[in-house]
């Protein structure tokens, strides 16, 4: 299925129904009375969240929601039924916002959760509320207040642990299909992901945490430049960004301009991403052979004056994979939940 995180819909809650003008009518009662019920309140729109869905693809055929409108009232103090509410299922990580003003109205981060996203329209009022000492026969009622209607803008960003961030054909997808059972696509030739993957890794029988691929960055990409900009939203949520990069064995070129390039889209990006913190990964080690591997990343942290965690790696020997699994765990478990919450990018 084709991978969507933005999508555009249309919600209308339910108008409320209108209050009823009646009077009650019996054998020998000639003036019973006003009787007129009021209207049903108007269903609401809701937002949930759904653990079983991962993308927002449904989106693309069904873009108009509605909910029920409420019952008129009727004869005889008979009160219209409330209209039916209407819930829409969304992934975990949908960001719902109002096109038209702009305003966040919610963030759906954790399942069951929900949020009201269009309020029904309040009932009318029949003409029993009317009748007073001085207004015996009263022909007054209000109609259903109509229910809201919004036009929503759904973002999704994806909920991750660790994000992998770096150059096209950076080991990113080979990185994530090595050490967990996504199965992106691995081709050399650049922008082979062209959409998000996520992946569940097992460090032991009981530790795990969700790790997710993006498309491969390059210059610009915080301007729309290239395939990384649409899903750079996809890092904001993780607490950890592995930053990967090739080897000059492997490119023909230094490695140095690639991090510096990548460091920048990111700090421009926004600080949501540029403040988590990153470790660095020198990938496809298998190149260099594993001396020539550590001495290429040694040279690397030099250059770049890099104050972080710094680790070598191959996911076709399996080279480092290990250690650097148990460290991601092991900072996972005592950094703080939120992103805002971490120090500043180490670079």
């Amino acid at each position: 299925m084709k991978f969507v995180d933005e999508a555009i819909i249309t919600v209308e809650a339910g108008d409320g129904g209108n209050g009823c003008v009646s009077f009650r009518r019996e054998k020998y009662v000639p003036f019973g009375g006003p009787d007129g019920g009021d209207g049903g309140d108007g269903g609401h729109v809701w937002a949930v969240a759904d653990e079983e869905i991962n993308t927002l693809a449904d989106f693309r055929f069904t873009r108009r929601f509605a909910a029920k409108r409420g019952e008129n009232g009727r004869g005889a103090n008979c009160t219209g039924a409330r209209g039916d509410d209407c819930e829409i299922a969304m992934p975990l990580g949908t960001v719902i916002e109002d096109l038209e003003t702009g305003e966040v109205i919610g963030d759906l981060s954790t399942p069951g959760q929900r949020i009201m996203v269009a309020h029904g329209g309040w009932h009318g009022i029949g003409n029993a509320r009317y009748k007073s000492s001085t207004n015996r026969a009263p022909r007054q009622f209000t109609p259903g207040k109509p229910g809201d209607q919004r036009k929503l803008k759904l973002e999704l960003k994806l909920i991750a642990d660790v994000g992998l961030a770096g150059l096209p054909n950076a080991g990113k997808s080979s990185l994530i299909s090595a050490v967990s059972a996504a199965r992106p696509k691995v081709a050399d030739y650049p922008f082979t992901t062209l959409h998000p993957n996520l992946g569940v890794v097992r460090v032991g029988p009981a530790e795990s945490f969700v790790m997710v691929d993006v498309p491969g960055l390059i210059e610009g990409a915080a301007e729309g430049v290239g395939l990384g900009h649409r899903f750079l939203r996809h890092l904001q949520r993780t607490r950890l960004i592995l930053h990967l990069v090739e080897p000059e064995a492997a490119t023909g070129e230094s490695p140095l301009e690639g991090v510096q390039t990548i460091t920048e889209e990111l700090e421009q990006y926004g600080e949501e991403v540029a403040g988590i913190t990153r470790w660095l990964v020198l990938s496809k080690a298998d190149v260099l052979g594993e001396q020539g591997a550590e001495e290429a990343l040694k040279a690397l942290v030099s250059d770049l004056d890099w104050q972080g965690p710094a680790y070598v790696i191959s996911s076709h020997s399996g080279q480092g994979l290990k250690p650097l699994l148990h460290d991601i765990y092991d900072h996972l478990n005592q950094a703080p939940e939120s992103p805002d919450d971490e120090g500043d990018a180490s670079a």
